[in-house]
């Protein structure tokens, strides 16, 4: 049997094992079923991603005929190519970590072989997506994810907020997914054909033709992409379909990692990788894409300044650098693009599961507000969210000053090569909007180290909380709250007033002085913690050469992507101060986030409170919620009351259920009263109508 079908479909068997069995044979047999398989598909991953690094031809294993009519024909066959490659170890890798994580994580929760089914459907479905050999078994998958990140976003289903970002999670995505159904109907239309190699190769054939669409005559191919391009916007949660992301943080920490690094929210990013060659026939797609891209890089990196919930800066920080790897394919650098998709997945999965891990320690409080002081109680998961965050930021040494070689953590590498590559291709808007949001997220993940890790503790429990409490109570809330204002830097910033010790005590359960102390999470969370470690301190510097050196790399991506060899060429040969741009950011971000909250911990609510308008204006979230409750969510309940008020109730049912039985209610009523029981009434009313008859007999 082939490796890729073991990979593909083992997570499928998992699933349905884990099930169907529900807790049948307890908890442990399904757990130990669907981890064992992501790890077997791990394990035959990684030597096919080798294999492609020497240059390994292109495979495609058929599986069955799936749908044939008339023109339209669909084999179901796994596509195995570079591009595969990467993304097949990048979703076993973290699929299977996950998976182990949630050993420890989910342990108390009653429904773990549900959870464990869900995930592995997930992967499944990823995998489906990623191995697709044409469109359709593409937009299987695609379906796929969008189920299970529905059952995953909502698994606490007694949870009503939780029920409400999976509603939402899912309706944004149907949106996305109408312009990706339109692109595939549009596509096969013109090319007569869903095979994605077919496609590619006739693409450049379509350069200059027109089609029409809503009485007018536009470029084939911009049209195209564009409507496929919608489709990677909701997946990939782009500025405008984005706002399902942030609230997908209801679902348990596993799932955030799960959907952030591996799997969902890079599905678009790999379609438009994939089908590069269609987008590089069209100048107008490749600008939208590197517009929209930069413009959510920038949305995204701004409202993660503010956010308060740990789970929420890192989500909004995946936005951000999804919109990182967007404008480097829209400015043509797609091995730039895979290269950030690759790096991410390691130090995003690095970050959910070690903040998961203080949650874990914090007894499920996510409000970094009380945190603090952290490090000496959780060590371990201190310094593997170190090492997240020095790659997150692009800590490293670039290649200048006599210094021949790059050497830093994971996203040194690829976040420079997109920045530097936004400049070789002549596009300064988009260099200047990475260079930026490199400061702004140096800024918000420094922030989030430094509230959590660092200053006095803010947990109740603590020395410095029970303190509070005292001080509260002997000289009244007012007195406290200024003083412990002084203390919490992020009390000030992000709150508009001060907690007193007792809000924090009744936030976290507490009536009393009695609090619980941070413990370090066990060891099968910090397994997966320490491997994903690895991958962000060394994936960028092992494997750059095969995604961005302009030889190794048009090697490794023959035929699996739209390879510029000139401009990755070009971007090696920048000036040395677009190379230096990157690294002096991030040092600009991490000296203020030092001074904003170890130095001068009141900085942060003075900045605050003189730009109250702006800071309100990003801790909405640029109001888009907003915005679309009163374009679209108000409406559509306006419209759903009056059909079912005017029209199912006093219409459809009025007249026709309700009405029918009121005619049978009706009509028996008077059918009762002809049931007299006299002999009389009967022989008189067949008397009436045996006349009735006679009558028209004669007449007729």
């Amino acid at each position: 049997m082939s490796p890729i079908l073991l990979i593909v479909f083992l997570p499928l068997i998992a699933a349905a094992v884990a099930g169907l069995s529900n807790k049948a044979f307890g908890t442990v047999f399904p757990k130990v079923v669907t981890t064992g398989a992501l790890f077997v598909s791990c394990a035959l991953s990684w030597p096919i991603f080798i294999q492609y690094l020497h240059g390994a031809e292109a495979t495609v294993v058929p599986v069955l005929t799936w749908m044939t009519s008339g023109d339209f024909h669909a084999e179901w066959a796994l596509r195995v190519d570079a591009l595969t490659a990467v993304m097949l170890v990048v979703i076993t890798s973290v699929s299977a970590l996950v998976h182990l994580y949630s050993w420890g994580y989910m342990s108390e929760d009653p429904d773990q072989p549900r959870f464990f089914a869900y995930l592995s459907l997930f992967t499944f479905a990823m995998l489906m997506l990623v191995t697709a050999d044409n469109l359709v078994q593409m937009f299987f998958g695609w379906e796929g994810v969008g189920l299970a990140s529905y059952l995953l976003i909502g698994f606490w289903f007694r949870k009503p907020s939780a029920n409400a970002a999976a509603i939402k999670a899912f309706v944004v995505n149907r949106v996305g997914d109408l312009g990706f159904m339109l692109g595939i109907f549009g596509t096969f239309l013109v090319f007569g054909t869903v095979s994605i190699p077919a496609i590619l190769a006739a693409a450049p054939g379509m350069a200059g033709s027109t089609i029409g669409f809503w009485g007018m005559r536009v470029d084939t191919i911009t049209l195209l992409c564009l409507l496929l391009f919608v489709g990677a916007m909701g997946k990939s949660a782009q500025l405008g379909l984005h706002t399902w992301l942030p609230d997908a943080m209801e679902g348990p920490t596993p799932v955030s990692a799960l959907i952030h690094a591996a799997t969902m929210v890079t599905a678009g990013v790999f379609m438009v990788c994939r089908l590069s060659p269609m987008f590089e026939v069209s100048p107008t797609a490749m600008g939208v894409v590197t517009f929209v891209g930069a413009a959510t890089c920038l949305f995204a990196a701004t409202v993660g300044l503010v956010q308060t919930d740990i789970k929420r800066v890192i989500a909004y920080s995946t936005c951000s650098q999804l919109g990182y790897m967007f404008f480097a394919a829209g400015v043509g650098a797609y091995g730039a693009a895979m290269f950030h998709l690759f790096t991410h997945a390691f130090f995003k999965a690095l970050l959910f599961l070690g903040a998961g891990s203080v949650i874990h320690a914090m007894h499920h409080e996510q409000d970094m507000r009380f945190y603090g002081g952290l490090r000496k109680h959780i060590p371990v998961t201190f310094w593997t969210m170190m090492a997240g965050t020095l790659a997150i930021t692009g800590v490293g040494i670039p290649a200048v000053f006599g210094n021949p070689l790059a050497i830093g953590f994971a996203g040194f590498h690829s976040k420079d090569a997109i920045i530097e590559a936004a400049w070789a291709a002549g596009v300064p808007s988009a260099f200047w909007v990475g260079v930026f949001v490199a400061l702004l997220t140096s800024f918000y993940s420094w922030r989030l180290v430094f509230l959590t890790f660092y200053g006095k503790p803010r947990w109740a429990g603590s020395e410095h909380i029970q303190h509070a409490v005292h001080d509260a109570h002997g000289h009244g809330h007012d007195a406290h709250a200024h003083d412990h204002a002084h203390d919490n830097p992020a009390s000030q910033e992000d709150a508009g007033h001060a907690p007193t010790a007792d809000e924090i005590l009744h936030d976290h359960g507490h009536e009393g002085t009695a609090g619980y102390h941070p413990h370090e999470s066990p060891l099968v969370m910090l397994i997966p913690l320490l491997l994903l470690t690895l991958g962000a301190i060394a994936a960028g510097f092992v494997f750059h050469g095969a995604f961005i050196d302009p030889t190794a790399g048009e090697t490794y991506w023959r035929g699996a992507l739209a390879f510029n060899e000139h401009l990755m060429h070009a971007m090696h040969e920048v000036p040395l101060w677009v190379k230096l741009s990157a690294t002096t950011a991030m040092l600009l971000g991490l000296v203020t986030a030092w001074y904003a909250y170890i130095k001068r911990p009141s900085f942060a609510g003075e900045v605050a409170s003189q730009f109250r308008v702006l800071y309100t204006f990003l801790l909405n979230k640029w109001y888009f919620d907003e915005l679309y409750n009163f374009l679209f969510v108000r409406p559509a309940f306006a419209i759903g009351r009056v059909l079912w008020k005017a029209g199912d109730e006093k219409t459809i049912d009025r007249f026709g259920p309700n009405g029918l039985a009121n005619l049978v209610r009706l009509g028996s009523v008077g059918a009762v009263r002809l049931q007299s029981g006299y002999l009389y009434t009967y022989a008189f009313i067949m008397l009436i109508g045996l006349t009735a008859a006679l009558t028209w007999v004669i007449a007729g």
